[in-house]
């Protein structure tokens, strides 16, 4: 008798918590409905997810440079060969599977600066292999756009249409791929992933003067679409943030800076050279679960992350998003918190104040809406992950047959 064969595949173990709570959510979910499956991960940072999670993984390319600048004809040849010998080798990790899952991330957007033959090649790679292996794949709780440059477009378009399974973390999401072709009639939209993660223990607020901020930060350069003025986007979003702590610090706040990817370290230590004060701290989080930590025993949080707001609002504390895409109003609005958001572009630091005090002033009002919100996105998660059973594991695990590509 053989045991179900399922592929986790992403950039995971990569620095980026989101992604690695995505993971840790599926994770989750196999252990719990399907206890004798097999896991094993191609994946951005495999002895990360091998220590972290204690599944086999390996690497997603072959060629060991593929993120970095291509300057000499050496890097651009070892480029260009790895595509070629990545094609194989997705091949082979696709058909030992009897399932493949990519685990949430934004894998079909580009709202972040993006090359089209880095990662949306390597996901075009494991669809079109999914689909000539027998294999299905399947798109789980990921995150869409819409996308103007023609060839990253073209190699997302495909690689939703060649999954056997979709299903999307907002409606924009599921209306952004309808709008480029496919076909999105049974495809499903539930809560981000995250929101299957359990939560840390409420913490006792103090009673007494305002407590900790939680500020989240990001070294936001722009979108794809942004890059001729990234330089310019990222020292106004730096400028606007660091004013934005420097009043919270004036008002005797103290500030707990919160970063989402390894990249973020920069931008926190930017903010802790201007202020320069014992009340601003940085947090150290390894994951989702150190960030719902921080964000609990914080009276408020004011994000750039999407995921750094998936916590804040997944432990009920008040937030109020520094936007950089549609993904974070969708979020809001699904919490309740539509009114709260703030253009990461352009960060006014006055305005920007201005809206966390009125945030904080309907601050019991507002953890009662996430408490009740946060509820209905559990009964939404139970939901998708009966569908998601019944879709790709219809048998016992002891006799897969898994639905295959058409």
């Amino acid at each position: 008798m053989t045991r179900v064969r399922v592929g986790v595949f992403g950039l995971l173990g990569s620095g980026n918590l989101g992604n690695d709570g995505s993971l840790e959510a599926v994770l989750g979910y196999l252990r719990e409905r399907h206890p004798g499956a097999v896991v094993d991960a191609l994946c951005g940072g495999p002895e990360a997810v091998t220590a972290r999670y204690g599944i086999p993984a390996t690497r997603l390319h072959w060629y060991r440079g593929e993120y970095r600048t291509a300057s000499r004809a050496g890097a651009v040849a070892g480029k260009g060969l790895g595509k070629l010998v990545d094609v194989l080798r997705t091949a082979a990790w696709v058909r030992r599977h009897d399932v493949v899952i990519v685990p949430g991330m934004g894998v079909l957007e580009a709202t972040l600066p993006l090359r089209p033959w880095g990662f949306p090649y390597a996901l075009f790679l494991l669809c079109a292999s999914g689909r000539l292996t027998g294999t299905p794949v399947a798109l789980i709780g990921v995150g869409a756009a819409p996308i103007s440059e023609r060839a990253t477009r073209t190699l997302v378009r495909w690689s939703a249409r060649l999954a056997a399974y979709r299903s999307y973390r907002d409606g924009l999401s599921r209306d952004a791929m309808r709008a480029m072709g496919v076909d999105t009639a049974r495809d499903e939209v539930h809560p981000d992933l995250a929101f299957a993660l359990p939560a840390p223990p409420s913490p006792e607020l103090p009673a007494g003067p305002p407590g900790p901020v939680c500020v989240g930060v990001m070294d936001f350069h722009g979108g794809n679409d942004d890059r001729a003025r990234a330089e310019e986007i990222h020292r106004r979003y730096l400028d606007g943030t660091t004013r934005f702590v420097r009043a919270l610090v004036e008002d005797g706040r103290p500030v707990r800076l919160l970063t989402g990817d390894a990249c973020d370290a920069a931008v926190v230590a930017a903010i802790l050279d201007a202020v320069d004060s014992p009340l601003v701290t940085a947090a150290e989080a390894a994951s989702l679960a150190d960030l719902m930590k921080e964000t609990a025993a914080a009276d408020a949080v004011v994000a750039t992350r999407y995921h750094n707001l998936v916590c804040a609002l997944k432990v009920g504390t008040p937030t109020l998003a520094l936007s950089y895409a549609a993904k974070s109003d969708a979020l809001m609005a699904q919490m309740g918190l539509a009114t709260y958001c703030h253009p990461a572009r352009e960060v006014d630091a006055d305005r920007l104040l201005e809206q966390f005090r009125g945030l904080e002033k309907r601050s019991a009002e507002l953890r009662r809406t996430l408490a009740e919100r946060n509820l209905a996105a559990a009964r939404q998660l139970d939901h998708h992950f009966a569908a998601l059973t019944a879709a790709l594991f219809p048998t016992s695990d002891h006799a897969p047959t898994p639905r295959k590509a058409p």
